[in-house]
């Protein structure tokens, strides 16, 4: 097994922000997966679970394949606890699984505002800086490309599919899924005890964070500081994007409808100049347009 692993480590030079890696999964990538999701958001609940499934399947392996080989290759056949997939992109993994064998779609819609709210962030994120995606080896750089790109189809295709993002109290089912993960990632990090330098979601009491500004504020401010002003602000920046995307949704919605009264007002001028009923194709049509934007209105 080490030997396989020893002889995926093809070395490269480490990506540079906004050279030919990130600029290929920045503009290909990104445009590419939200068309997918787009194009997909039709899909019945049966084979999205499937859908789900699959992605949680590839991505477990594909993180199994990233713990092995830092095993093996990165740190000389010891664990280092610190890649212990429980990050906050790493939860997506777990999730997609839960909600592909769970089949009570409430429980389940908790999980995808989630997804929408905090990962499509953690996803759009990191493509921004990239610098934690670029690795000196080439199936380490995939993997993190991949990873994150993963997540932004989930939240466009949670949004999309209209499974997140139709009322603004999912905002707070997301927070609340975000408190249970914040909690498990703590407890992981109270019991390793800053071992190998072991941070879930960058919030230990043992370990300095090492995102940018946080880790200065760590050092002067201490822990407790540090991981609510994390929390706050992370909070608070999925909130913009999710609302944003809520008036979006909206507008949209009141757009149709406008739209779905001048469709009846003309069905109706018409059926009084032929003195006829309007055509069943046309008053199907109506139905079905009315039943979704009324659907649509009430979750609001």
């Amino acid at each position: 097994m080490k030997a396989f692993f020893e002889w995926t480590a093809w070395e490269m030079e480490r990506p540079k922000s906004f050279g030919p890696w990130h600029l290929v999964f920045l503009l290909v990538g990104i445009p590419l997966v939200i068309t997918v999701a787009f194009l997909i958001r039709k899909m019945s609940d049966k084979k999205s679970r499937i859908m789900l499934l699959c992605i949680s399947i590839f991505l477990m392996l594909f993180e199994l394949y990233k713990q092995l080989f830092y095993y093996f290759v990165m740190n000389g056949e010891n664990y280092p606890l610190w890649i212990i997939p429980f990050q906050l992109c790493s939860v997506p993994m777990y999730l997609c699984f839960m909600v592909s064998i769970i089949r009570n779609r409430k429980f389940n819609h908790w999980l995808y505002e989630f997804m929408f709210a905090f990962n499509l962030f953690g996803g759009f994120i990191s493509f921004m800086e990239p610098s934690g995606l670029n690795h000196p080896y080439v199936t380490l750089t995939l993997h993190a490309y991949l990873w994150h790109l993963m997540l932004i189809f989930l939240g466009f295709y949670f949004y999309f599919s209209k499974r997140a993002g139709r009322s603004w109290k999912g905002f707070f089912k997301g927070i609340a899924v975000l408190g249970i993960v914040v909690a498990i990632a703590q407890i992981i990090n109270i019991v390793a005890q800053g071992a190998g330098g072991c941070n879930m979601f960058y919030i230990s009491p043992y370990v300095a964070s090492p995102l940018f500004f946080f880790k200065e504020f760590y050092l002067q401010n201490g822990w407790l500081a540090c991981m609510c002003l994390y929390l706050f602000g992370l909070i608070l920046a999925c909130a913009l994007i999710y609302f944003a995307a809520f008036l979006c949704r909206c507008m949209n919605i009141k757009k149709r409808k406008s739209a779905l009264k001048q469709k009846n007002n003309s069905l109706e001028k018409n059926k009084e100049k032929a003195g006829l009923g309007e055509s069943a194709v046309d008053n199907e049509e109506l139905v079905a347009d009315n039943e979704e934007v009324q659907t649509a209105d009430n979750t609001n």
